[in-house]
């Protein structure tokens, strides 16, 4: 059952189109999440669903119900702007239940449900303090606290983990996929940050220039992209002209430069139909370097030349030269990442790759 529908949604701003003819189902009980770069409508689309702008065209369903004129104070929705926007003059506990006063809770059922939002994000300490006193990551809790002590039909939540830093970031993933677990309630996440939508959703959706890519679960995106947007938007991918020469079975054989024969199962390859011409798509980290002269069984093992270096920490990108192509690699490090100028062969299993219409 689809707890938000969108059916041919458009919105333009004058002669700008910033979502054009978007049709969508959010099921029931899902972490969605809208997926792209900074300008390619997802925010649009999270207010539309919000009530905080109008579509130009089509319908929004809300839990069965067409929303399209009916005001944001009236569709039930918990929202998590980026910035948190906590009142500063009211404590926590008054931010955390503010929601709840114009929907005629009893003082005592407020109380408890303030009470409960709070000991979900795990901050019943600090009912008494207001915003200023708190960290960035208690701010993001508190607004968490806020959107779902009304039991929202929805929760719509706008970057709220852009603010933080790098580790805390990853911690607040971790707890808000838990916290939205344990309450069950359909949730839609706007980010940029792939790894964000990996590790959270159950849907991602790929968007960009105002036009959904893709949609499917992490792993469908990730490895059966079914555009060069999506391929190259989701991670380093390595893009390759080539041709089909056979299709057997369950199994379709390619020929790209440098690559000779790659067999791939048919399910890398949902969007290539009939086509001959195809694009082979191998994912940076599954390309394996290895000293030149080494050997492996059912891979294929492709002779390259560093070219330069970018070390990050535990893992190093190679810029690596094969024949004629620019390709990238990112590979894990023990001690020290291959150097440029060295002679490499590069371990990949053609189960890792995937295939692509051509352009």
């Amino acid at each position: 059952m689809a707890a938000v529908t969108l059916t041919d949604i458009v919105k333009r701003f004058g002669t700008f189109t910033a979502v054009q003819k978007m049709s969508l189902e959010i099921p029931a009980g899902s972490f969605c999440t809208l997926l792209g770069p900074s300008g390619c409508g997802k925010t649009t689309t999270l207010r539309m669903v919000a009530g905080l702008l109008d579509p130009t065209e089509g319908d929004i369903t809300i839990a069965g119900r067409r929303v399209n004129d009916i005001p944001i104070h009236k569709r039930n929705l918990g929202i998590v702007f980026q910035n948190y926007a906590l009142f500063p003059h009211r404590t926590v506990a008054e931010n955390v239940g503010f929601g709840l006063k114009y929907r005629g809770v009893t003082k005592a059922e407020a109380e408890r449900r303030v009470a409960q939002a709070l000991e979900l994000v795990q901050l019943p300490h600090l009912a008494d303090r207001y915003p200023k006193a708190l960290s960035g990551g208690q701010q993001q809790r508190i607004a968490l606290a806020r959107a779902v002590v009304i039991e929202p039909d929805v929760l719509l939540l706008d970057e709220p983990l852009s603010a933080l830093d790098a580790n805390l970031r990853e911690d607040m993933r971790v707890e808000l996929k838990n916290i939205q677990k344990r309450l069950g309630v359909t949730s839609i996440f706007v980010t940029h940050d792939q790894s964000e939508a990996l590790a959270m959703s159950d849907q991602v959706i790929v968007m960009s220039d105002g036009r959904v890519e893709q949609v499917g679960t992490p792993e469908e995106v990730y490895n059966t992209p079914a555009t060069e947007f999506v391929a190259r938007f989701l991670g380093a991918a390595n893009i390759l002209e080539a041709r089909v020469t056979a299709r057997q079975g369950d199994r379709i054989s390619l020929e790209a430069p440098g690559f000779t024969q790659v067999e791939i199962p048919r399910s890398r390859a949902p969007h290539l139909g009939d086509a001959t011409a195809a694009r082979l798509v191998v994912r940076a980290e599954k390309l394996v370097l290895m000293p030149e002269g080494s050997t492996a069984d059912a891979a294929l093992m492709i002779p390259a030349t560093v070219e330069a270096v970018d070390y990050q920490g535990q893992a190093a990108r190679y810029f690596l030269r094969v024949g004629d192509h620019a390709l990238q690699a990112i590979n894990m490090i023990d001690i020290a990442p291959f150097a440029a100028g060295d002679k490499v062969v590069l371990r990949l299993l053609p189960r890792d790759c995937a295939a692509l219409p051509a352009r």
